[in-house]
């Protein structure tokens, strides 16, 4: 016979035993089905890794000296230039051998050679570069060959903390995956370092390899959302990727081998505020001259020959407004110059000194430089 204290320890073991069936039934049952036979990555990896390439590029560099023969007959320097080999990644996004890379994995080479997931080789030709925005377009023969291609997402949609996938060749480590998460949207390039590009970047902490450039960045359900370019060499977690909706606005170009077109008036500029002009006109070693005390952007330098310095703008000019529209930021400016477009006149509203003045400004074509 079991005593009164025995019978409570037996229902409290049985209460216990009940609740834990019971949790351990909830919390199967709170597991999403999407994530219970394999991850999301898996899943990512297996729809668009297969369209992820390797692109080994060769460049031959010619001797500095080869066009002084007298240098080159007392140091005994050989005619034949020597060869300077490359390596980074690119996805296929056409079954007929269309891929997206970056404009500096593939600028000015002699020869690329496309290593497909599976093992297969093609040479590949490079249709067009832009080195303002970082994007080429190689195409390889497919000698009638099936290749697998990747889905291209919308970037538009994205938002901070959505998943992101990086897929490339990072120091000829082929097929390497890291994740992470959009860590902002829209980084200028400026405030990334890299002043002489025109592109708002995407930051994730995924990590962004130099084998990585080119390389698609996917999202959680494997399309790709943008393509890996930057990483800061000062800072560890930080890569930086091309928005998907940029290289599909300018493809067309690219594959086409036309001038990608990229507006400019020709100024360098600071946001400016009447507390940093109060600042620098009390100060008598102020490189600057008495600014307007307004709010807008500053201009520090016209360039030559530019469509600014054409149209009489002037060192401490303050732009207030374009076509009507209030400015408070160089980027905002750089936005309406690019959605303007090429030989456009552009209303820019200035300060200068006391006078408020108006001046036209005819768009030119910004020169890429490799």
């Amino acid at each position: 016979m079991l005593s009164h204290r025995s019978l409570s320890g037996l229902s409290c073991l049985l209460l216990s035993l009940f609740l834990s069936l019971f949790l351990a039934k909830s919390t199967l049952a709170d597991v999403p089905s999407s994530l219970s036979a394999e991850s999301f990555v898996v899943k990512a990896i297996n729809k668009t890794g297969p369209a992820v390439v390797r692109i080994d590029t060769e460049r031959l560099i010619k001797d500095t000296f080869s066009e002084e023969p007298l240098l080159k007959e007392f140091f005994g320097l050989s005619e034949i230039p020597h060869e300077e080999r490359g390596q980074g990644s690119g996805f296929i996004i056409d079954a007929s051998g269309i891929l997206l890379t970056n404009a500096h994995v593939v600028d000015k080479a002699d020869k690329v050679t496309v290593t497909l997931k599976d093992g297969r080789i093609f040479n590949g030709t490079v249709q067009g570069t832009d080195v303002l925005t970082d994007l080429a377009v190689v195409k390889i023969d497919t000698k009638g060959e099936k290749l697998p291609t990747a889905p291209l997402g919308d970037s538009s949609k994205l938002q901070v903390g959505d998943w992101a996938i990086a897929v490339g060749n990072p120091l000829g480590l082929d097929n390497t995956v890291t994740i992470g998460i959009i860590s902002t949207l829209e980084r200028s390039a400026a405030k990334v370092g890299i002043g002489d590009k025109r592109v708002d970047f995407l930051q994730t902490d995924a990590a962004i390899n130099p084998g990585n450039s080119g390389g698609p960045l996917l999202n959680a359900q494997g399309e790709v959302i943008g393509i890996n370019t930057a990483i800061r060499a000062n800072a560890t977690g930080i890569g930086f990727a091309i928005p998907i909706n940029k290289a599909k606005s300018l493809q067309s170009y690219l594959t086409s081998g036309k001038e990608v077109p990229h507006p400019y008036i020709g100024i360098e500029m600071v946001n400016w505020t009447p507390e940093l002009a109060k600042e620098n006109n009390n100060d008598p070693n102020s490189p600057l001259s008495i600014v307007p005390e307004v709010e807008g952007i500053l201009v520090v330098r016209i360039v030559p020959n530019s469509p600014a310095q054409k149209a009489g703008l002037h060192r401490g000019d303050v732009i207030t407004a374009v076509n009507g529209e209030k400015v408070r930021d160089g980027g905002v400016l750089q936005s309406i110059v690019e959605r303007t477009g090429v030989n456009e006149s552009l209303k820019l509203k200035l300060q200068r000194g006391d006078a408020p003045i108006e001046v036209s400004v005819q768009t030119a074509q910004l020169k890429n430089r490799s």
